[in-house]
């Protein structure tokens, strides 16, 4: 149980920290005169991440949730996902955000990640929703949190790629990459 407090704690750490990225970035944003499009389901998406590490606690510390003998599989994913997440809040700069910010006119940034596909920040959180709880046998939160991410992603997406198409060069650069996944 120790490890799992010492992992669950790091985690909103390191989401809290994010989050204080995120309001930088929007700030400096906002200041060139950037907008938010996308804010009536942000509630929404913070309500299930949060709600993602209740269940999560919940269900190992009190329905007995047990690390399965191949737990080192999803905590290899989990560490992958770390890799790109860092990669791709880099090669967006101050344009990372946890909202949907859009500085009209802005060249859309293609590098790191972004070269290979949409959206690897959306790739990684999916990911996790998946892996993190796995890695402890916490199987009922792994379902439920990946479901509520898809559904989550299809409004999530689609209303950051109308506004991109919308304020942007988004289409010319990135158009036919994939969304979750590199041309094969």
């Amino acid at each position: 149980m120790t490890w799992f407090l010492i992992f669950w704690t790091l985690l909103i750490i390191q989401r809290l920290a994010e989050v204080k990225i995120a309001k930088k970035n929007e700030k400096t944003l906002r200041s060139k005169g950037a907008v938010e499009v996308g804010s009536s389901h942000y509630k929404w998406m913070v309500a299930m991440h949060a709600s993602f590490f209740l269940f999560l606690f919940t269900e190992v510390m009190f329905f007995n949730a047990i690390s399965p003998t191949w737990w080192m599989i999803p905590f290899v994913l989990f560490l992958i996902a770390q890799v790109i997440r860092v990669w791709a809040i880099t090669s967006l700069g101050v344009f990372w955000n946890t909202k949907i910010i859009l500085l009209p006119g802005a060249e859309v940034v293609a590098k790191g990640p972004y070269r290979f596909i949409r959206h690897p920040n959306y790739l990684v959180v999916s990911m996790e929703l998946l892996v993190i709880p796995l890695i402890f046998g916490a199987n009922v939160t792994a379902l439920i949190f990946t479901i509520l991410n898809i559904l989550m992603l299809r409004v999530r997406i689609t209303a950051e790629e109308k506004a991109l198409m919308e304020l942007t060069d988004y289409e010319n650069s990135h158009g036919e990459k994939h969304r979750f996944f590199p041309s094969q």
